[in-house]
């Protein structure tokens, strides 16, 4: 297989490989399942758009090193932004330029959703073009736990795949759904078990990386233009309400709850 040289360098938050046509990026904090810190915020703001300048790629993977796709926002990081709104700020605009980044790509990205994809984890993965899940996987957007809205592409998402009433069931109380059933309503497009993943995601990374580049680019961008309509319509109003819930009381509630391993004691406020 023909590897990438020189490329795909200066990576931490991420491992970045390219073999042959396929580029993989994968997360790559697996010690504290994959959540997302600032330098993951960072890395995943240029790579897509660095996949976009190499000539060779003509497909992308998604996935997570370890058993876990992504844990989704880490709790040290909210803490610590509890106080800090400059870093919080600068948050908010990394979520909206890796949105963008994964829909303007015209390569097409599968996720290969190999576990648990939370938070920003689920966002990510639902905003890619093909979404392979694990049957057990569970996918969540459970921003409401930690008192915020889930500003950062989940309440465009969710409802874009499968629908207003289904996607407020599982925004507004944060649960959880199985890769299996994921797939059932629409939100994922297969789920296999485990041992079936690589081989199916192979399946679809080799049909694209040898099929007709042009074509299928052009047909991504087609496909995602009424996507991409309401995230630039939406997405920044969006990260502008959640923003509105970092500053409440219940946000600070639920983090330190968290890192006391306490329940949250929610106000209103």
């Amino acid at each position: 297989m023909k590897r990438n040289r020189g490329m795909y360098e200066n990576y931490e938050a991420l491992k970045v490989s390219r073999e042959g046509k396929v580029v993989t990026v994968a997360f790559n904090r697996p010690e504290v399942k994959n959540a997302t810190n600032p330098r993951m915020h960072q890395e995943l703001v240029r790579v897509f758009p660095e996949i976009g300048r190499d000539p060779d790629a003509h497909v992308v993977i998604l996935t997570g090193e370890g058993d876990c796709f992504s844990a989704g926002g880490d709790v040290s990081t909210l803490k610590s932004s509890l106080d800090d709104h400059v870093r919080w700020n600068e948050s908010m605009v990394e979520a909206a330029d890796i949105v963008n980044a994964v829909i303007d790509l015209d390569r097409p990205v599968i996720a290969r959703v190999n576990g648990h994809a939370i938070g920003l984890g689920a966002t990510l993965a639902l905003f890619c073009d093909i979404v392979i899940s694990t049957r057990r996987a569970k996918i969540a957007d459970p921003h409401v736990a930690i008192g915020l809205v889930a500003g950062d592409g989940g309440s465009i998402i969710w409802p874009a795949l499968v629908g207003y009433a289904r996607a407020k069931k599982y925004l507004l109380t944060g649960d959880a759904i199985s890769g299996e059933e994921a797939a059932e309503i629409g939100l994922v497009t297969e789920a296999v078990e485990p041992e079936e993943l690589d081989a199916r995601v192979a399946h679809y990374a080799e049909r694209i990386a040898n099929g007709a580049a042009a074509a299928i680019r052009l047909t991504k961008k087609a496909v995602n233009l009424d996507l991409k309509a309401r995230v630039d319509a939406m997405l920044h109003a969006h990260l502008g309400l959640e923003t509105m819930s970092h500053l409440s009381e219940d946000h600070r509630e639920a983090v330190m709850a968290f890192l006391e391993k306490r329940k949250p004691v929610f106000t209103g406020r």
